[in-house]
């Protein structure tokens, strides 16, 4: 057994759910969320320790330099804005933690820091925040900009971001509000100031209108990959998600997480480490392997959704590129470079077509039964280290995840691995502990 528990969280995409199968209803309804308050009572109810919402802001047409196979897909859109659901789940919830995505690049700091400091409060604690640079032109053109900065540009401006938005939420002090009736005083003036930010890329004067929030700062995720990500990371995250190829890429990660953390003068323990995983879990070992083989058996869908999504994050259009060769070493991005990295070893000199052909999003393969994947992941977060893994699918479904929570944890906790309760009010708290 690995020396601690390890931690779980999803990865949650507010776009359509399975519809090709043709056996759900959700494929229509979804945009009531419904199906996401049922999924998050599920993940609750499983052990979970959050559930992330990613986001994107734009409908990518790189690829070919049309919409088509994005709409096709359903990958990026269409899809809803995290923040406004992030109080349906909680309010639906009562201990599991929240993260939406929002970005530094295209938001502004004070409305971020209000939008999240509101949120800690209306989820009594629960909120964290996917800290994202962005990585699309189309997002940016949606924006006023004609493209996104440089990559490490993005980077600089998402350091002064967070020290901005970080001060904001430090600028009411937490017993400002004294709702003294005998003196006549709701909030204390001297315990509320400004923060007269004047910086490279902001100006904020503060204070916050709001007041200090549960947490005093919501958590915070990042998907630093890059080394400048990596540090950036380090610095300010609370948790992490990546997808490192392997074992070993994967302690090399975790161990280069906390090595940076300490450097910034971190306690490396307060940083967790998720993995990418997308498990196939069957009754027997012959039924995943065969839910395997027919997933991996559509190469067409499988090339065409990877195209979009590498067009979509990378800013690349692969169409242009010859299909039956690898990728040149030339192509560059000024997208995700670290994940472009990642993707272009994964790959191993392969062509395009045939390893895009075969590609799951995922740090180790897991398939089997709830036992044998039980075993994989304990040995696993014994040779890393800690901290946990993230769960993907794109698109989900109700038997994908009723296979997680009713299937997959119910064994991870016969063993031990995972959270049986929840012993804090805060996010924080519960992620730092299992008690």
């Amino acid at each position: 057994m690995a020396a601690d528990p390890f931690r779980l969280g999803w990865f949650g995409n507010l776009t359509a759910p399975d519809w090709r199968s043709g056996w759900s209803e959700d494929a229509i309804s979804w945009t009531d969320a419904r199906y996401y308050v049922d999924m998050v009572r599920d993940m609750e109810r499983a052990g979970f320790d959050f559930m992330m919402l990613e986001d994107s802001l734009m409908v990518s047409d790189i690829y070919a330099g049309t919409a088509e196979l994005e709409l096709k897909h359903a990958l990026y859109a269409p899809k809803l804005d995290p923040v406004p659901v992030v109080s349906m789940l909680a309010y639906a919830t009562e201990h599991i933690g929240i993260v939406a995505t929002a970005s530094t690049t295209l938001s502004a700091p004070y409305t971020l820091a209000r939008t999240f400091s509101t949120l800690d409060h209306v989820t009594r604690g629960r909120v964290g925040w996917n800290i994202v640079t962005s990585s699309e032109d189309r997002a940016a053109q949606n924006f006023g900009m004609d493209t996104l900065p440089e990559h490490d540009l993005r980077y600089e401006i998402a350091e002064e971001f967070v020290d901005v938005v970080t001060r904001l939420w430090d600028s009411w002090e937490p017993d400002a509000i004294v709702a003294d009736a005998e003196r006549g005083y709701y909030a204390d003036h001297t315990k509320v100031r400004p923060i007269h930010h004047v910086g490279k890329h902001f100006k904020v004067r503060g204070p916050l209108n709001t007041p200090r929030s549960p947490q005093g700062r919501p958590m915070i995720c990042q998907a630093g990959a890059s080394p400048r990500g990596r540090d950036f990371a380090a610095k300010n995250a609370d948790m992490l998600l990546c997808i490192p190829n392997g074992l070993d890429g994967m302690k090399e990660y975790r161990d280069d997480i906390r090595a940076r953390a300490e450097f910034f003068g971190r306690d490396p323990d307060d940083v967790k480490v998720f993995f990418v995983v997308q498990p196939i879990i069957g009754r027997t070992m012959d039924e995943a392997l065969g839910k395997r083989d027919e997933m991996l058996a559509d190469r067409q869908h499988l090339f065409e959704t990877q195209m979009v999504h590498f067009g979509a994050i990378m800013e690349i259009d692969f169409s242009v590129l010859d299909p039956d060769l690898p990728i040149p070493d030339e192509v560059t991005t000024n997208g995700h470079q670290g994940t472009f990295d990642t993707w272009k070893q994964a790959f191993g000199g392969r062509t395009i077509k045939d390893a895009a052909s075969s590609m799951r999003v995922a740090s180790m393969e897991l398939v089997g039964t709830p036992s044998h994947i039980a075993d994989e992941m304990d040995k696993a977060m014994e040779y890393v280290g800690g901290d946990g893994f993230m769960f993907l699918a794109q698109p989900t479904s109700r038997q994908y995840i009723h296979e997680i929570t009713e299937g997959l944890c119910p064994e991870l906790r016969r063993r031990g691995l995972i959270r049986t309760g929840y012993a804090h009010q805060h996010f924080r708290d519960n992620m730092r502990s299992f008690g």
